[in-house]
């Protein structure tokens, strides 16, 4: 005969510092720069399962490339880096203050996390198919994607390419390898997947890159695509942006016990490997590294990228309810943008000046294309895509009762 037990209980993971406290980032263990070796490209998961629980990279504290990560960009490649995230954070910086003046209804911003969207453009192919989330537009900025017409997708004007159907900064490009954003979390990834084995399939040499957060690898569109991935070796690099934070909730709610997001690929034995997001040479190296394997048909990786987001959520959000204002700025990975200006003087090809002057041109040349689109229209001014659009390109026939539909409202 059983008597009464001791009464069950559940553990609730909780953040180190909430608002009010002091950012302490002393357990948050940071391997020196280059201290993980880089294996052959054709190395068995299971031989780097290590990997998923240290950090791959290049820049250390002085500013200077090291181990066997460094070497593969040019300082002609850097600068351009440079250039492509400091274009993203003078961009994000003039759509958010647009929103905040009613000009568009939403934005997100990728303040902090520049380096990794910005980075991994670099390291693919033209043909090849990104599947993003809201916070990887520095893919659109590397690819040469036109502001322009970013703009006045996120102004929802009569040149957006959408035609107003979709929410503000969820672009769609497939000439730019970006396919369309989803408001669904979790989506892309399965999602890209499926078009990595399409591309298999059909013969083709183009692979796919999937994109998913930290707070949505809880989803179980997650572990669908790392089923189909690891059992059919799909061409494709699934990327973990572990920005520390969700809406509201750390990373720890979604990661559950296992100790890194990285760890998760283990159970699918999937090659997984983590990499300082901050980091703009690591986070290109190790894209190239991914997406070379997937190309000689030897599968995905799972690569998690270790980052911050610097700002709120989105327009919507208020982070300073839920975290320390201070933490931002005591985030140990530093800020990607200063670290690769900084490495950049270090070997004599930059300077404060030039830093000075790129900031002044790329404003420059943001406020000029803002002030193209705006004359356009915005949300509740100008232009406004036409309400025939409501009807179009659905289907390639339209049905019978879509046209009756169209021409009672005079379209």
């Amino acid at each position: 005969m059983s008597g009464v037990g001791k009464p069950l209980t559940l553990n609730v993971p909780e953040p180190e510092c909430r608002p009010g406290d002091t950012p302490d980032f002393t357990d948050f263990e940071i391997p020196r720069a280059g201290a993980v070796a880089r294996p052959p490209v054709d190395v068995a998961a299971d031989d780097i399962r290590d990997m998923a629980f240290s950090i791959v990279r290049v820049l250390n504290k002085d500013g200077q490339a090291v181990g066997d990560w460094a070497g593969s960009l040019t300082p002609d490649d850097l600068r351009t880096g440079l250039r492509h995230m400091m274009t993203l954070r003078t961009f994000d910086a003039r759509m958010l203050n647009a929103q905040r003046q009613g000009k568009t209804s939403f934005y997100m911003q990728s303040l902090g996390e520049e380096a990794i969207s910005c980075a991994f453009a670099r390291a693919l192919e033209p043909g090849d198919m990104n599947f993003p989330t809201y916070r990887q537009a520095g893919l659109l900025i590397a690819a040469d994607y036109p502001m322009l017409t970013m703009m006045n997708q996120i102004y929802s004007n009569a040149h957006d390419p959408l035609h107003g159907r979709q929410m503000p900064i969820l672009y769609s490009a497939k000439a730019h390898g970006f396919f369309s954003i989803s408001g669904n979390l979790g989506t892309q990834f399965v999602q890209s997947v499926g078009w990595a084995m399409a591309s298999a399939i059909s013969g083709d040499s183009k692979i796919a890159a999937g994109w998913i957060g930290d707070g949505s690898t809880a989803e179980n569109d997650f572990h669908a695509a790392m089923v189909f991935a690891s059992t059919y070796t799909a061409p494709v690099v699934l990327n973990i942006v572990n920005n520390q934070w969700a809406i509201s909730t750390f990373q720890g709610i979604a990661r559950g016990g296992v100790g890194t997001f990285a760890a998760r690929g283990h159970g699918f034995g999937v090659a997984s490997i983590r990499v300082d997001g901050n980091d703009y040479l690591a986070v290109h190296a190790v894209a190239k590294w991914a997406a070379e394997r997937a190309r000689l048909g030897l599968g995905p990786t799972l690569i998690e990228y270790v980052t911050y987001r610097a700002g709120g959520h989105s327009s919507s959000d208020d982070p300073s309810a839920y975290r320390s204002g201070e933490e931002p700025g005591a985030w140990p990975l530093g800020d990607p943008i200063d670290r690769l200006k900084q490495h950049l003087i270090s070997i004599g090809e930059w300077s404060d000046e030039r830093h000075a002057q790129a900031d002044a041109e790329i404003l420059s040349d943001v406020v000029t294309v803002q002030k193209q689109a705006e004359a356009v229209g915005t949300l509740g001014d100008g232009k406004a895509p036409s309400p025939r659009d409501v009807f179009e390109g659905v289907y390639e026939t339209m049905p019978p009762h879509l046209i009756r539909q169209r021409q009672m409202a005079g379209y």
